[in-house]
């Protein structure tokens, strides 16, 4: 499952290619980058998605967004996730991709309920999540403290 490009961006696997990238993206070192990598492509196989490469057409890498399980609170919950190299961001880029795996996930009905846990002094990632429809749920412990928790049912799409 493979988000269908938007306006601006395509979609690939993230690759140990992207290590350089991918460390600056997440203001990671290289080892925890690495990690997050290889985290990432055993999403791909366990799963069928994770963390997609987000990049423009003509191959700048912009970031990344996609679904992951995340535990929250006990209890297992599809995740819709985006970072966004800082080279990039408030550009817009975060909401389009976001939309576009949104939808991705309503198509292949991945499942009835999908979350974005956020920090609370994200105020950008909160407002990506309220453009793409979500709603805030709750609070919970998360990410080493708390985490707003923005949620939405899935609505199958291209179905009759």
């Amino acid at each position: 499952m493979l988000p269908e490009p938007t306006r601006r961006l395509r979609f690939r696997e993230m690759t140990e290619a992207d290590l350089d990238e991918v460390t600056e993206t997440l203001s990671a070192t290289r080892a925890d980058a690495e990690r997050w990598i290889a985290w990432t492509t055993d999403n791909y196989r366990q799963h069928g998605f994770g963390l997609w490469v987000i990049e423009t057409h003509d191959g700048r890498f912009v970031g990344d967004c996609g679904l992951t399980i995340q535990e929250v609170e006990g209890e297992d919950f599809v995740e819709l996730g985006w970072h966004v190299h800082p080279d990039h961001r408030r550009l817009g880029y975060a909401a389009e991709a976001a939309a576009s795996v949104l939808a991705a996930a309503g198509q292949a009905r991945t499942a009835d309920h999908l979350i974005a846990i956020i920090r609370p002094e994200n105020v950008a990632s909160q407002g990506v999540a309220q453009k793409i429809g979500l709603t805030l749920e709750r609070s919970a412990f998360k990410l080493g403290g708390e985490a707003l928790i923005f949620g939405t049912r899935l609505v199958p799409t291209g179905v009759s």
